[in-house]
């Protein structure tokens, strides 16, 4: 792995660990990565994180959203899931509006159902690419940045746990997410502007 990716992960990981929030690391096998990469393709980076960091059990925390990041071995079948294709057939390319082939799901949020995804499409210099969500049920997918790398996504999910900290476990009320959301602004900004001005966590 490269030290942002590292980097990442260790804060990832710190937070949990602070927040006393439970999560489980393994290491995925070559093979179950050989077989989903049958079907779609995985990005350089995110598939280092898979070989390294398999997120077992892995839930984010924060008054707006819980994200569950998916471990290797249901990564075919959540994709399956939002392609409609079996287990033995490559994605193809859909319709204006379809789920596309250059999607590949990574994680979900439990509170609303929809899906986190990259864009293998749009890899960049460090095998890297975009993070995208999408409201599902609608009759059409409509992609929304969420962060301009994988590792940017990483970063963004430890900050909101770091700001999430603060606002304990009472219930919370609306006024309670607009005061998280403001307070998660200037933490996003540095680490991805792109994403900020897109909206997704503001």
């Amino acid at each position: 792995m490269d030290s942002d990716l590292v980097e990442a992960i260790a804060g990832l990981k710190a937070i949990f660990e602070r927040r006393k929030i439970p999560c489980v690391f393994g290491k995925a096998s070559p093979e179950v990565l050989d077989h989903a990469k049958k079907l779609f393709k995985l990005s350089a980076r995110y598939r280092s994180f898979l070989l390294e960091s398999n997120p077992l059990k892995l839930e984010t925390v924060t008054p707006v959203e819980r994200i569950r990041l998916l471990p290797a071995e249901e990564l075919v079948k959540e994709q399956i899931g939002f392609s409609l294709v079996d287990e033995n057939t490559p994605i193809e390319g859909n319709k204006d509006g379809g789920w596309r082939k250059s999607w590949v799901v990574i994680g979900q949020s439990a509170l609303l159902g929809d899906p986190y995804f990259l864009d293998v499409s749009k890899l960049d210099a460090e095998g890297d690419c975009p993070v995208y969500t999408a409201m599902s049920g609608t009759d059409r997918w409509e992609p929304h940045l969420a962060a301009s790398s994988f590792v940017q996504f990483l970063l963004i999910l430890t900050s909101a746990m770091e700001v999430a900290e603060g606002f304990g476990r009472a219930a919370i009320g609306v006024d309670d997410e607009d005061v998280f959301r403001e307070a998660l602004a200037p933490k996003i900004r540095p680490i991805d502007a792109a994403a900020l001005k897109a909206g997704h966590w503001t």
